[in-house]
């Protein structure tokens, strides 16, 4: 006799958005690593397409209270946009 394994929601949810992380990831690699401009525009389509999956899975839970977010600081915010502004303007 074989057991069924019922998932809640939040479960189904929760599996679903690792998931999608796991494979935006591997797009980001697969992008990085690709020399070849078609597949490299292939590989850069479906990960926007994850990301927006990713997205909406990750609204879906933050509007259940399943996946609780703390808004950064102003000046947090700020210091890390200065930073990351700081280090494309060394990268030029």
């Amino acid at each position: 006799m074989t057991q069924q394994t019922n998932f809640s929601e939040k479960e189904l949810l929760q599996d679903l958005l690792a998931t999608e992380k796991q494979v935006i990831s591997s797009y980001s690699v697969g992008m990085t690593e690709s020399s070849c401009p078609n597949l490299r525009n292939t590989l850069e389509q479906n990960f926007k397409n994850v990301e927006q999956i990713q997205y909406n899975i990750f609204n879906a839970m933050h509007q259940k209270g399943w996946y609780p977010i703390k808004d950064a600081a102003a000046p947090e915010v700020q210091q890390l946009k200065n930073e990351s502004n700081t280090m494309v303007s060394q990268l030029k």
